[in-house]
């Protein structure tokens, strides 16, 4: 399945519209995940801390046990981050190992960073950021274009609870 459910973009669209609404303000966005279940149509934010390898751990912690405690069926995570032109992407191993991070390379660029855990697969989009209109502080985006993702690895990552259905023989849980 390479498209998003239309019951999780009927969810998530909006709060792709408020994270633009709160940067063309002047704002920061703050990393937010939204922790849902569809069946009981409830859905809890988790502000999360991304200072520190530690922190982000801790975020990453938090996300799990409330998606246990509510038996999450999706998780969508907005943050902004640093990413890399398309021209330098097929660099990337060389940038990091040059410069130790891409928010430490001259080539990096603000994006906003999206991404989709469902029982259907994982959804990630980066959308970068550009200024609005002749502010320096009011910045915007476009629509985010999500790409459905099976090789992804991270902190932020298989962050839903293993429903026994979901397990596959000889899984450990």
């Amino acid at each position: 399945m390479s498209t998003i459910p239309t019951a999780y973009r009927n969810i998530i669209d909006p709060l792709v519209v408020v994270a633009r609404n709160i940067l063309e303000e002047g704002e920061q966005l703050v990393p937010v995940a939204f922790v849902g279940n569809l069946t009981t149509g409830e859905t809890h934010q988790v502000m999360m801390n991304a200072a520190s390898e530690q922190t982000k751990d801790d975020s990453a912690f938090l996300i799990r046990q409330l998606a246990a405690i509510h038996q999450a069926d999706f998780i969508f995570v907005i943050m902004d981050a640093w990413g890399l032109p398309r021209d330098k992407v097929h660099r990337y191993k060389e940038i990091l190992e040059r410069y130790g991070s891409i928010g430490a390379s001259p080539y990096r660029i603000d994006v906003v960073s999206f991404s989709l855990e469902t029982r259907h697969g994982l959804w990630l989009a980066q959308v970068p950021v550009k200024p609005k209109g002749a502010s320096k502080k009011r910045r915007t985006f476009g629509e985010p274009e999500y790409q459905h993702s099976t090789e992804v690895q991270g902190r932020f990552v298989d962050l839903l609870p293993v429903k026994d259905s979901d397990a596959r023989p000889g899984a450990l849980h």
